[in-house]
C-alpha cells in the first residue's frame, strides 16, 4: 500500500502542476486509466478495483547519464539485430520526448545516425486519441529509414501514433527500441518491437 500511496501523492503533485492525464501517465510510466483511478482514489471517492498495470520506475538509470550511455548501448545492440534480419540500413533515429530523447541520442550517437525527435500532444483535449508533431529543431524525417525509442510502451497507442505518423511523411519504421514493454508485444503496426524488459501478464 505504501507504493500505491506515493504514486497517488506523484499524482495529485503532478495534476497540482496543471499536468493533464496524460503527462502524468507518461511521467509515472502508468496507463491514463490507473493515473484516472489514482486521482480518484485520493478524493476518497468509491472507486473501481485498480486496473492492472504495472509502475515503472528506472530514475536509477535517468539519473547518471553514465549508466543513460550503457542502457543506450544495449539498445542499440538490439537495434542492429533488426538491421541484420532487415537488411536495412539506419538513417535517423527518432526519440519521443520526453524521456526517450536522453536514449535516442546515445543510440544516434553509437550508430552515427542523424536523430529526430516527436512531441506527443492532444491539441484537442482527447486523450482517447494521442496525437503529435515531430520537432523541427531535429532532423528532418521524409524518406527515412528510421528506428523509434522510448522508454516505456504502456498500451502502445503513442507508438503506434509515432509510426503513423512517419509512414505518411514518407520514412521507413524498421524497429522500435524501449527499455521496457508492458504490452508484451513482438510487433507494433508491423514494426518489431525490442525490449530490454518484456512484461507478460500470467493470469
Amino acid at each position: 500500500m505504501k507504493n500505491i500511496d506515493k504514486l497517488i501523492q506523484k499524482a495529485l503533485e503532478l495534476q497540482a502542476k496543471g499536468f493533464v492525464t496524460r503527462q502524468i501517465a507518461d511521467e509515472l510510466n502508468v496507463s491514463r486509466e490507473t493515473v484516472t483511478w489514482l486521482l480518484t482514489r485520493a478524493k476518497k471517492e468509491e472507486v473501481s478495483s485498480a486496473p492492472k498495470d504495472i509502475s515503472v520506475n528506472w530514475s536509477s538509470i535517468g539519473k547518471s547519464a553514465f549508466r543513460m550511455r550503457h542502457v543506450g548501448i544495449a539498445m542499440c545492440d538490439m537495434v542492429l539485430d533488426t538491421v541484420e534480419a532487415t537488411e536495412s540500413d539506419i538513417d535517423l533515429v527518432v526519440g519521443i520526448g520526453l524521456s526517450g530523447v536522453p536514449l535516442a541520442s546515445f543510440i544516434a550517437e553509437e550508430l552515427n545516425t542523424e536523430l529526430s525527435v516527436y512531441h506527443a500532444y492532444n491539441e484537442q483535449g482527447d486523450e482517447s486519441r494521442p496525437s503529435g508533431a515531430f520537432s523541427r529543431n531535429f532532423a528532418g524525417i521524409k524518406g527515412k529509414k528510421c528506428i523509434i525509442v522510448d522508454d516505456v510502451i504502456t498500451t502502445g497507442n503513442t507508438m503506434n501514433d509515432v509510426v503513423t505518423h512517419l509512414r505518411s511523411s514518407g520514412a521507413k519504421p524498421v524497429g522500435i527500441a524501449v527499455l521496457v514493454d508492458k504490452t508484451g508485444s513482438e510487433t507494433l503496426s508491423e514494426v518489431p518491437v525490442h525490449s530490454l524488459v518484456r512484461i507478460t501478464r500470467v493470469d
